[in-house]
């Protein structure tokens, strides 16, 4: 990690990066990470922003605690927009080390065209920021290669590849994260229909990260925002909404990956009907009487 780190302070914008969202934080955070690098878990050291990719780290733990918090063993997790590779091994990476924390299994899957990006419909795909044949899988057969048992790269028009992808989901393994980094409008709107299925192929929460609404052309006209409008305005019961409170809960608050992170809530899911059955009643105390 450290090797990592030091390549970084070589990049102009992320040593800027480092200095707004990390040395800007109170000094005995700074000094407590120090000692969480050192000593800490692989969950504290989630929690203090000290895995790489800070972004899947978190929604791959919530997810598995999610999925531990209705006693199901595995959960499916998807990354469209493979390109080299770096995220989905980086993805395999962080959930091997979630299996040995949680017991939470995880089935990895990557969907790629293969080819770069296609040519851009029109303004809603952005095409002042990105070009036909961006972020081609460079080599496919060595990243084949590296890819662990449970991950498994899908090639093809995501348009024809989720449909069939979804019907082989299962309840015993629902999808628990989904990290969308296609770049376009209308390949967004092609990503999300994966989250149109039955409703126990999904946790009641499914998270999901949204790569590209920092750009400076993204707003809720265009690109990713504008898929996630459409989809919550086409779907009565599955609605996206960016992580009710997420900064508020994270020990470094500066951080921009935060502002990435959204959910599904999975509204006809059994456990929200009021016919599951739910725990005993709560009981408030109350300290004045």
């Amino acid at each position: 990690m450290l090797k990592y780190f030091l390549s970084k302070l070589g990049d102009q914008r992320k040593r800027k990066r480092i200095f707004y969202e990390r040395l800007t934080e109170p000094l005995h955070l700074n000094l407590l990470s120090i000692f969480i690098a050192l000593f800490g878990s692989f969950e504290q050291k989630i929690e203090f922003d000290l895995v790489i990719r800070q972004q899947y780290a978190f929604c791959l733990l919530q997810a598995a605690k999610f999925a531990q918090s209705l006693q199901i063993p595995s959960i499916t997790v998807i990354e469209f927009g493979v390109a080299a590779g770096a995220g989905l091994l980086n993805i395999c990476e962080i959930s091997k080390k979630i299996t040995q924390a949680t017991g939470v299994q995880f089935q990895i899957f990557g969907f790629d065209s293969g080819q770069g990006l296609p040519a851009p419909r029109d303004y809603r795909d952005i095409p002042e920021t990105f070009k036909e044949g961006d972020y081609p899988i460079v080599d496919r057969e060595k990243l084949l290669q590296a890819l662990p048992d449970n991950a498994k790269l899908i090639i093809g028009n995501i348009a024809q590849t989720v449909p069939e992808f979804i019907k082989s989901v299962s309840q015993e393994s629902p999808i628990g994260f989904i990290a969308v980094d296609v770049d376009y409008y209308w390949s967004t709107k092609e990503c999300l229909k994966v989250l149109q299925g039955e409703a126990e192929k999904y946790l009641p929460i499914t998270l999901i990260h949204l790569d590209d609404i920092g750009i400076p052309s993204s707003n809720p006209w265009v690109g990713e925002l504008l898929a996630v409008n459409e989809f919550n305005a086409e779907n009565h019961y599955r609605k996206i909404h960016p992580y009710t409170f997420l900064r508020n809960k994270r020990i470094f608050q500066r951080t921009s990956w935060i502002d990435y992170v959204f959910v599904m809530h999975t509204l006809d899911h059994k456990s929200r009907s009021v016919d599951t059955e739910k725990t005993k009643v709560r009981v408030l105390s109350n300290p004045y009487l």
